[in-house]
């Protein structure tokens, strides 16, 4: 056994009670190494993206490096804006690397069309700000152009909505 085998098969007492092998991490470690906080690990868990952990004897979560990699990828994909459904599809299908990359390619092509969608969404809501202060004649209240846009959303000249 090599001087790295042996430290990654150590354990170290944790706490008063409980061991953990040394390959493991506690749910604080987790959360510092993936910028994920403990609540959303928690979540993650209950919902079956992550699996449950093994528990020290003091009841402790203990991850191995693998639960650190998987929630890596769920934290990256929705910094990326694929909402959980997507995300479990997506880690489904890692879970099979052998099979073509089709279907993952199809969430990706779903994903760009909600983003495109949103852009638009999000341009047209700037060009009509920009037109509500670009017709704003800075006087009273009672003849400010915002406020009469938003009550009469006929005014507007883009369709901002869905």
């Amino acid at each position: 056994m090599n001087l790295l085998t042996k430290n990654l098969t150590s354990t170290v007492t944790v706490g008063s009670r409980g061991k953990m092998n040394m390959a493991e991490k506690t749910i604080g470690r987790v959360a510092k190494a993936t910028g994920c906080k403990v609540q959303t690990i928690r979540y993650y868990e209950q919902i079956g993206l992550l699996p449950e952990p093994r528990r020290s004897e003091g009841n402790q979560r203990l991850y191995t490096e693998d639960t650190v990699k998987r929630l890596t990828f769920i934290r990256h994909a929705r910094d990326l804006g694929f909402p959980l459904q997507a995300v479990r599809n997506l880690l489904k299908l890692s879970d099979s690397p052998d099979q073509p990359c089709d279907e993952a390619d199809e969430i990706v092509i779903s994903q760009l069309a909600d983003i495109n969608k949103r852009i638009r969404q999000l341009t047209d809501l700037k060009t009509e700000m920009e037109r509500m202060l670009d017709h704003c004649k800075g006087g009273p209240m009672s003849d400010c152009r915002v406020i009469e846009v938003l009550y009469d959303h006929s005014l507007c000249e883009t369709q901002h909505t869905e």
